[in-house]
Protein backbone atom coordinates (compact mmCIF):
# COMPACT_ATOMS: atom_id res chain seq x y z
CA UNK A 1 0.00 0.00 0.00
CA UNK A 2 1.44 3.41 -0.90
CA UNK A 3 2.10 6.04 1.73
CA UNK A 4 -0.29 8.35 -0.08
CA UNK A 5 -3.12 5.79 -0.04
CA UNK A 6 -2.54 4.93 3.60
CA UNK A 7 -2.53 8.60 4.55
CA UNK A 8 -5.77 9.25 2.65
CA UNK A 9 -7.51 6.32 4.34
CA UNK A 10 -6.38 7.46 7.78
CA UNK A 11 -7.69 10.93 7.04
CA UNK A 12 -11.03 9.52 5.89
CA UNK A 13 -11.37 7.35 9.01
CA UNK A 14 -10.45 10.23 11.27
CA UNK A 15 -13.07 12.43 9.60
CA UNK A 16 -15.66 9.69 9.90
CA UNK A 17 -14.98 9.19 13.62
CA UNK A 18 -15.09 12.94 14.18
CA UNK A 19 -18.39 13.28 12.38
CA UNK A 20 -19.80 10.26 14.23
CA UNK A 21 -19.38 12.15 17.45
CA UNK A 22 -22.00 14.56 16.17
CA UNK A 23 -24.46 11.98 14.76
CA UNK A 24 -27.92 12.34 16.33
CA UNK A 25 -28.89 9.21 18.23
CA UNK A 26 -32.65 8.87 18.80
CA UNK A 27 -33.67 8.79 22.42
CA UNK A 28 -36.63 6.82 23.78
CA UNK A 29 -39.86 8.71 23.17
CA UNK A 30 -43.35 8.23 24.53
CA UNK A 31 -45.62 6.56 22.00
CA UNK A 32 -49.40 6.78 21.78
CA UNK A 33 -51.43 4.53 24.04
CA UNK A 34 -54.19 2.37 22.59
CA UNK A 35 -56.72 4.70 24.21
CA UNK A 36 -55.14 7.72 22.53
CA UNK A 37 -55.09 6.04 19.14
CA UNK A 38 -58.73 5.00 19.44
CA UNK A 39 -59.97 8.28 20.89
CA UNK A 40 -62.48 9.78 18.43
CA UNK A 41 -62.47 13.35 17.23
CA UNK A 42 -64.53 15.63 19.47
CA UNK A 43 -67.85 16.31 17.74
CA UNK A 44 -69.39 19.72 17.24
CA UNK A 45 -72.20 20.82 19.52
CA UNK A 46 -75.93 20.34 19.04
CA UNK A 47 -78.03 23.35 18.11
CA UNK A 48 -75.78 24.65 15.36
CA UNK A 49 -76.72 24.77 11.69
CA UNK A 50 -75.60 21.81 9.63
CA UNK A 51 -74.05 24.37 7.27
CA UNK A 52 -71.67 25.37 10.07
CA UNK A 53 -70.34 21.85 10.68
CA UNK A 54 -66.70 21.08 10.06
CA UNK A 55 -66.55 19.18 6.81
CA UNK A 56 -66.71 16.57 5.50
CA UNK A 57 -69.62 15.88 7.88
CA UNK A 58 -71.85 12.80 7.88
CA UNK A 59 -75.46 13.82 8.46
CA UNK A 60 -78.82 12.09 8.71
CA UNK A 61 -82.17 13.82 8.31
CA UNK A 62 -84.06 12.69 11.41
CA UNK A 63 -87.53 13.24 9.94
CA UNK A 64 -86.68 11.04 6.94
CA UNK A 65 -84.95 8.43 9.09
CA UNK A 66 -87.97 8.11 11.37
CA UNK A 67 -90.35 7.96 8.40
CA UNK A 68 -88.26 5.19 6.82
CA UNK A 69 -88.28 3.11 9.99
CA UNK A 70 -92.05 3.53 10.41
CA UNK A 71 -92.81 2.75 6.78
CA UNK A 72 -90.73 -0.43 6.80
CA UNK A 73 -92.42 -1.65 9.97
CA UNK A 74 -95.88 -0.99 8.51
CA UNK A 75 -95.08 -2.66 5.20
CA UNK A 76 -93.62 -5.80 6.73
CA UNK A 77 -96.42 -6.09 9.31
CA UNK A 78 -99.00 -5.87 6.51
CA UNK A 79 -97.28 -8.87 4.90
CA UNK A 80 -97.08 -10.71 8.24
CA UNK A 81 -93.30 -10.46 8.42
CA UNK A 82 -91.00 -9.06 11.08
CA UNK A 83 -87.88 -6.96 10.67
CA UNK A 84 -84.44 -7.99 11.88
CA UNK A 85 -82.40 -4.99 10.66
CA UNK A 86 -78.74 -5.36 9.77
CA UNK A 87 -76.60 -3.11 11.94
CA UNK A 88 -73.70 -3.28 9.48
CA UNK A 89 -75.46 -0.45 7.65
CA UNK A 90 -75.38 2.09 10.46
CA UNK A 91 -73.03 0.54 13.09
CA UNK A 92 -74.76 2.81 15.60
CA UNK A 93 -76.27 1.62 18.87
CA UNK A 94 -78.62 4.61 19.04
CA UNK A 95 -80.15 3.81 15.65
CA UNK A 96 -80.42 0.10 16.49
CA UNK A 97 -82.36 1.06 19.62
CA UNK A 98 -84.72 3.19 17.50
CA UNK A 99 -85.33 0.17 15.26
CA UNK A 100 -85.99 -2.07 18.25
CA UNK A 101 -88.35 0.49 19.80
CA UNK A 102 -90.28 0.60 16.51
CA UNK A 103 -90.89 -3.15 16.61
CA UNK A 104 -87.85 -4.96 15.22
CA UNK A 105 -87.48 -8.45 16.72
CA UNK A 106 -83.71 -8.13 16.86
CA UNK A 107 -80.72 -6.85 14.92
CA UNK A 108 -78.12 -8.55 12.76
CA UNK A 109 -74.36 -8.14 12.98
CA UNK A 110 -71.91 -9.04 10.24
CA UNK A 111 -68.77 -9.27 12.36
CA UNK A 112 -68.13 -10.48 15.91
CA UNK A 113 -66.43 -7.26 17.03
CA UNK A 114 -69.46 -5.36 15.73
CA UNK A 115 -71.78 -7.56 17.79
CA UNK A 116 -69.60 -7.10 20.87
CA UNK A 117 -69.60 -3.30 20.52
CA UNK A 118 -73.39 -3.16 20.14
CA UNK A 119 -73.99 -5.58 23.01
CA UNK A 120 -71.80 -3.40 25.23
CA UNK A 121 -74.32 -0.61 24.61
CA UNK A 122 -77.25 -2.70 25.86
CA UNK A 123 -78.49 -4.36 22.67
CA UNK A 124 -79.33 -7.92 23.65
CA UNK A 125 -81.08 -9.49 20.65
CA UNK A 126 -78.28 -9.91 18.13
CA UNK A 127 -78.06 -12.45 15.32
CA UNK A 128 -74.52 -13.01 14.09
CA UNK A 129 -75.06 -13.73 10.39
CA UNK A 130 -71.44 -14.70 9.68
CA UNK A 131 -69.84 -17.94 10.81
CA UNK A 132 -66.85 -17.65 13.12
CA UNK A 133 -64.16 -20.18 12.16
CA UNK A 134 -61.04 -19.34 14.26
CA UNK A 135 -61.13 -20.96 17.71
CA UNK A 136 -60.42 -17.63 19.40
CA UNK A 137 -63.43 -16.02 17.75
CA UNK A 138 -65.64 -19.00 18.58
CA UNK A 139 -64.73 -18.66 22.25
CA UNK A 140 -65.40 -14.92 22.14
CA UNK A 141 -68.78 -15.56 20.52
CA UNK A 142 -69.71 -18.02 23.25
CA UNK A 143 -68.60 -15.59 25.93
CA UNK A 144 -70.81 -12.98 24.27
CA UNK A 145 -73.67 -15.48 24.32
CA UNK A 146 -73.01 -16.04 28.04
CA UNK A 147 -73.33 -12.30 28.70
CA UNK A 148 -76.16 -11.82 26.20
CA UNK A 149 -78.57 -14.77 26.43
CA UNK A 150 -80.49 -13.86 23.24
CA UNK A 151 -77.39 -13.86 21.03
CA UNK A 152 -77.69 -16.19 18.01
CA UNK A 153 -74.72 -17.54 16.03
CA UNK A 154 -74.80 -18.65 12.39
CA UNK A 155 -73.00 -21.82 11.29
CA UNK A 156 -72.46 -23.35 7.82
CA UNK A 157 -69.74 -25.95 8.35
CA UNK A 158 -69.86 -29.25 10.26
CA UNK A 159 -66.42 -28.97 11.97
CA UNK A 160 -67.40 -25.45 13.00
CA UNK A 161 -70.56 -26.81 14.64
CA UNK A 162 -68.43 -29.20 16.72
CA UNK A 163 -66.09 -26.33 17.68
CA UNK A 164 -69.07 -24.17 18.69
CA UNK A 165 -70.45 -27.00 20.78
CA UNK A 166 -67.10 -27.44 22.56
CA UNK A 167 -66.78 -23.70 23.23
CA UNK A 168 -70.37 -23.51 24.49
CA UNK A 169 -69.67 -26.41 26.85
CA UNK A 170 -66.51 -24.67 28.05
CA UNK A 171 -68.54 -21.52 28.71
CA UNK A 172 -71.23 -23.48 30.53
CA UNK A 173 -74.06 -22.56 28.16
CA UNK A 174 -76.36 -23.94 25.49
CA UNK A 175 -75.90 -21.60 22.51
CA UNK A 176 -78.60 -20.67 20.01
CA UNK A 177 -77.59 -21.46 16.41
CA UNK A 178 -79.04 -20.91 12.93
CA UNK A 179 -77.92 -22.66 9.76
CA UNK A 180 -76.63 -20.26 7.10
CA UNK A 181 -78.09 -21.77 3.93
CA UNK A 182 -76.52 -20.28 0.81
CA UNK A 183 -78.41 -18.26 -1.76
CA UNK A 184 -75.82 -17.96 -4.50
CA UNK A 185 -72.15 -18.66 -3.82
CA UNK A 186 -70.90 -16.00 -1.39
CA UNK A 187 -71.35 -17.81 1.91
CA UNK A 188 -73.39 -20.53 3.52
CA UNK A 189 -73.88 -24.26 3.01
CA UNK A 190 -75.68 -25.25 -0.22
CA UNK A 191 -79.41 -25.77 0.10
CA UNK A 192 -80.64 -29.35 0.12
CA UNK A 193 -79.21 -32.49 1.72
CA UNK A 194 -76.00 -30.88 3.02
CA UNK A 195 -77.92 -28.14 4.83
CA UNK A 196 -80.38 -30.67 6.24
CA UNK A 197 -77.53 -32.90 7.51
CA UNK A 198 -75.89 -29.91 9.22
CA UNK A 199 -79.19 -28.96 10.85
CA UNK A 200 -79.60 -32.50 12.15
CA UNK A 201 -76.05 -32.44 13.55
CA UNK A 202 -76.63 -29.13 15.35
CA UNK A 203 -79.89 -30.49 16.74
CA UNK A 204 -78.03 -33.45 18.30
CA UNK A 205 -75.09 -31.55 19.78
CA UNK A 206 -75.81 -31.11 23.49
CA UNK A 207 -74.58 -27.54 23.92
CA UNK A 208 -76.23 -26.11 20.79
CA UNK A 209 -79.88 -25.25 20.23
CA UNK A 210 -81.12 -25.11 16.64
CA UNK A 211 -83.33 -22.09 15.95
CA UNK A 212 -83.81 -22.28 12.16
CA UNK A 213 -82.04 -20.95 9.09
CA UNK A 214 -80.76 -17.81 7.39
CA UNK A 215 -81.00 -17.31 3.63
CA UNK A 216 -79.70 -13.92 2.52
CA UNK A 217 -79.72 -13.22 -1.22
CA UNK A 218 -77.31 -10.34 -1.66
CA UNK A 219 -77.29 -10.70 -5.43
CA UNK A 220 -80.98 -9.93 -5.82
CA UNK A 221 -81.04 -6.71 -3.81
CA UNK A 222 -79.72 -4.41 -6.55
CA UNK A 223 -81.30 -5.93 -9.65
CA UNK A 224 -82.75 -3.07 -11.70
CA UNK A 225 -86.49 -3.25 -12.32
CA UNK A 226 -88.97 -4.69 -9.84
CA UNK A 227 -90.26 -7.49 -12.09
CA UNK A 228 -86.75 -8.79 -12.79
CA UNK A 229 -85.81 -8.45 -9.14
CA UNK A 230 -88.89 -10.36 -8.00
CA UNK A 231 -88.37 -13.15 -10.53
CA UNK A 232 -84.71 -13.58 -9.57
CA UNK A 233 -85.32 -13.42 -5.81
CA UNK A 234 -88.04 -16.07 -5.87
CA UNK A 235 -86.08 -18.33 -8.21
CA UNK A 236 -82.90 -18.02 -6.16
CA UNK A 237 -84.53 -18.88 -2.85
CA UNK A 238 -86.65 -21.80 -4.07
CA UNK A 239 -84.07 -24.38 -2.92
CA UNK A 240 -83.88 -22.72 0.49
CA UNK A 241 -87.66 -22.90 0.82
CA UNK A 242 -87.45 -26.62 0.07
CA UNK A 243 -84.74 -26.95 2.72
CA UNK A 244 -86.99 -25.17 5.19
CA UNK A 245 -89.79 -27.65 4.42
CA UNK A 246 -87.40 -30.62 4.77
CA UNK A 247 -86.22 -29.33 8.16
CA UNK A 248 -89.81 -28.91 9.23
CA UNK A 249 -90.76 -32.45 8.13
CA UNK A 250 -87.76 -33.80 10.05
CA UNK A 251 -89.07 -32.20 13.23
CA UNK A 252 -86.27 -29.63 13.37
CA UNK A 253 -86.77 -26.08 14.59
CA UNK A 254 -87.75 -23.63 11.85
CA UNK A 255 -88.89 -20.76 14.05
CA UNK A 256 -86.41 -18.51 12.20
CA UNK A 257 -86.34 -18.33 8.39
CA UNK A 258 -84.61 -15.00 7.83
CA UNK A 259 -83.02 -13.16 4.92
CA UNK A 260 -83.81 -10.67 2.20
CA UNK A 261 -83.09 -6.97 2.41
CA UNK A 262 -84.10 -3.50 1.30
CA UNK A 263 -84.40 -4.47 -2.36
CA UNK A 264 -86.69 -7.44 -1.70
CA UNK A 265 -88.53 -6.45 1.48
CA UNK A 266 -91.83 -6.44 -0.46
CA UNK A 267 -91.11 -9.82 -2.10
CA UNK A 268 -90.00 -12.05 0.79
CA UNK A 269 -93.55 -12.66 2.04
CA UNK A 270 -94.13 -14.77 -1.07
CA UNK A 271 -91.63 -17.36 0.25
CA UNK A 272 -93.47 -20.00 2.32
CA UNK A 273 -92.39 -20.03 5.96
CA UNK A 274 -90.37 -16.82 5.79
CA UNK A 275 -90.32 -15.05 9.17
CA UNK A 276 -88.27 -11.83 9.00
CA UNK A 277 -86.29 -9.58 6.68
CA UNK A 278 -82.72 -8.39 7.27
CA UNK A 279 -83.30 -4.87 6.00
CA UNK A 280 -80.45 -2.37 6.20
CA UNK A 281 -80.09 0.40 3.64
CA UNK A 282 -83.76 1.43 3.78
CA UNK A 283 -82.77 3.73 6.65
CA UNK A 284 -80.50 5.85 4.47
CA UNK A 285 -81.20 5.05 0.78
CA UNK A 286 -77.97 5.60 -1.13
CA UNK A 287 -77.35 6.15 -4.84
CA UNK A 288 -77.00 2.41 -5.48
CA UNK A 289 -80.50 1.71 -4.19
CA UNK A 290 -82.13 4.74 -5.78
CA UNK A 291 -81.17 3.33 -9.19
CA UNK A 292 -82.94 -0.05 -8.90
CA UNK A 293 -86.49 1.20 -9.49
CA UNK A 294 -89.68 0.66 -7.54
CA UNK A 295 -92.66 -1.65 -7.69
CA UNK A 296 -94.69 1.19 -9.20
CA UNK A 297 -92.49 1.20 -12.31
CA UNK A 298 -90.70 4.40 -11.35
CA UNK A 299 -87.01 4.15 -12.38
CA UNK A 300 -86.11 5.80 -9.08
CA UNK A 301 -86.64 3.59 -6.03
CA UNK A 302 -88.70 5.98 -3.94
CA UNK A 303 -90.19 3.66 -1.29
CA UNK A 304 -87.89 5.25 1.27
CA UNK A 305 -86.35 8.72 1.51
CA UNK A 306 -82.65 9.52 1.10
CA UNK A 307 -81.71 10.54 4.63
CA UNK A 308 -77.92 10.07 4.75
CA UNK A 309 -75.73 12.81 3.30
CA UNK A 310 -72.25 14.23 3.43
CA UNK A 311 -71.85 17.99 3.70
CA UNK A 312 -68.69 19.30 1.99
CA UNK A 313 -67.01 22.67 1.53
CA UNK A 314 -65.98 24.14 -1.82
CA UNK A 315 -62.23 24.81 -1.65
CA UNK A 316 -61.61 25.85 -5.26
CA UNK A 317 -63.84 27.60 -7.83
CA UNK A 318 -61.16 29.08 -10.04
CA UNK A 319 -61.75 26.98 -13.15
CA UNK A 320 -64.80 27.30 -15.42
CA UNK A 321 -67.33 24.47 -15.06
CA UNK A 322 -65.36 22.93 -12.23
CA UNK A 323 -65.41 22.99 -8.44
CA UNK A 324 -63.24 21.22 -5.88
CA UNK A 325 -64.52 20.15 -2.45
CA UNK A 326 -62.87 18.78 0.67
CA UNK A 327 -64.71 15.42 0.42
CA UNK A 328 -62.91 12.78 -1.62
CA UNK A 329 -62.56 9.01 -1.51
CA UNK A 330 -61.96 9.03 2.25
CA UNK A 331 -65.32 10.72 2.70
CA UNK A 332 -67.34 8.63 0.20
CA UNK A 333 -65.25 5.44 -0.34
CA UNK A 334 -66.67 4.83 -3.86
CA UNK A 335 -66.73 6.93 -7.01
CA UNK A 336 -69.21 4.70 -8.86
CA UNK A 337 -72.04 5.37 -8.63
CA UNK A 338 -71.37 9.06 -8.22
CA UNK A 339 -72.57 10.90 -5.13
CA UNK A 340 -75.72 12.87 -5.90
CA UNK A 341 -75.43 16.63 -5.39
CA UNK A 342 -78.68 17.74 -3.78
CA UNK A 343 -80.35 20.54 -5.73
CA UNK A 344 -77.87 20.29 -8.61
CA UNK A 345 -78.90 17.52 -11.02
CA UNK A 346 -76.51 18.84 -13.66
CA UNK A 347 -73.42 18.33 -11.51
CA UNK A 348 -71.18 15.29 -11.77
CA UNK A 349 -69.37 14.61 -8.49
CA UNK A 350 -66.19 12.53 -8.66
CA UNK A 351 -64.68 11.69 -5.25
CA UNK A 352 -61.76 9.88 -6.84
CA UNK A 353 -59.01 11.86 -5.12
CA UNK A 354 -58.13 10.83 -1.56
CA UNK A 355 -58.97 14.15 0.07
CA UNK A 356 -60.77 16.13 -2.66
CA UNK A 357 -63.94 15.81 -4.69
CA UNK A 358 -64.15 17.19 -8.22
CA UNK A 359 -67.42 18.57 -9.57
CA UNK A 360 -67.87 19.24 -13.26
CA UNK A 361 -70.93 20.89 -14.77
CA UNK A 362 -72.27 22.92 -17.65
CA UNK A 363 -75.12 24.42 -15.63
CA UNK A 364 -75.56 25.20 -11.94
CA UNK A 365 -78.35 26.84 -9.99
CA UNK A 366 -76.04 29.58 -8.71
CA UNK A 367 -72.47 30.82 -8.78
CA UNK A 368 -70.55 29.04 -6.03
CA UNK A 369 -67.90 30.79 -3.95
CA UNK A 370 -65.00 29.23 -2.10
CA UNK A 371 -66.25 28.34 1.36
CA UNK A 372 -69.80 27.56 0.19
CA UNK A 373 -71.27 24.21 1.23
CA UNK A 374 -72.87 21.42 -0.80
CA UNK A 375 -74.73 18.32 0.37
CA UNK A 376 -74.42 14.93 -1.33
CA UNK A 377 -76.34 11.64 -1.22
CA UNK A 378 -73.74 8.92 -0.63
CA UNK A 379 -72.91 6.19 -3.20
CA UNK A 380 -73.14 3.21 -0.81
CA UNK A 381 -74.08 3.83 2.80
CA UNK A 382 -72.41 0.94 4.67
CA UNK A 383 -68.73 1.73 3.97
CA UNK A 384 -69.33 5.49 4.15
CA UNK A 385 -70.67 5.24 7.72
CA UNK A 386 -67.57 3.26 8.69
CA UNK A 387 -65.38 6.26 7.76
CA UNK A 388 -66.80 8.59 10.41
CA UNK A 389 -66.67 8.81 14.20
CA UNK A 390 -70.00 10.62 14.49
CA UNK A 391 -73.31 10.94 12.72
CA UNK A 392 -75.03 14.31 13.04
CA UNK A 393 -78.81 14.00 13.40
CA UNK A 394 -80.39 16.98 11.63
CA UNK A 395 -83.88 18.39 11.96
CA UNK A 396 -84.90 21.57 10.16
CA UNK A 397 -81.26 22.13 9.17
CA UNK A 398 -80.03 22.12 12.79
CA UNK A 399 -78.05 19.54 14.70
CA UNK A 400 -80.48 17.92 17.14
CA UNK A 401 -78.33 14.98 18.23
CA UNK A 402 -74.82 13.62 17.73
CA UNK A 403 -74.58 9.83 17.60
CA UNK A 404 -71.26 7.98 17.93
CA UNK A 405 -70.70 5.31 15.27
CA UNK A 406 -70.46 2.63 17.95
CA UNK A 407 -68.89 -0.10 15.84
CA UNK A 408 -66.78 2.02 13.53
CA UNK A 409 -63.80 -0.02 12.38
CA UNK A 410 -65.09 -3.18 14.05
CA UNK A 411 -64.53 -5.37 11.02
CA UNK A 412 -63.16 -8.54 12.58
Amino acid sequence: MSTKTSSSRRAFLAATVASAAHVWVPRPVKGYTAEELLAPVTPMATGISKWDLDTPALCVDLDKLEQNIARMQRSLAANKLASRPHAKTHKCAAIAKLQMAAGAIGICAAKLSEAEALAAQGLDRICMTTSNLPVGKIRRAMQLRKRTPQFIQAVDYEPNAHDLNAAAKEAGIVADVVIDVAVGTRSGIPAGDDALSLAKLVDKLPNLKLRGLLSYDGGAQHITGFAARKESALKNIAGNARTYEAMKRAGLSTEIFSGGGTGTYNIQHLVPGFTDVQVGSYLFMDMQYLAIGGEDGNPVYSDFASSLTVVATIVNNRFPGRLTTDAGAKAFTLNVPRPGVIGEPGMDYNPGSDEFGTITFTEASKAYKMGDRLEMIVPHCDPVVNEYDYLYGIRKDRVEVVWPITARGHSQ
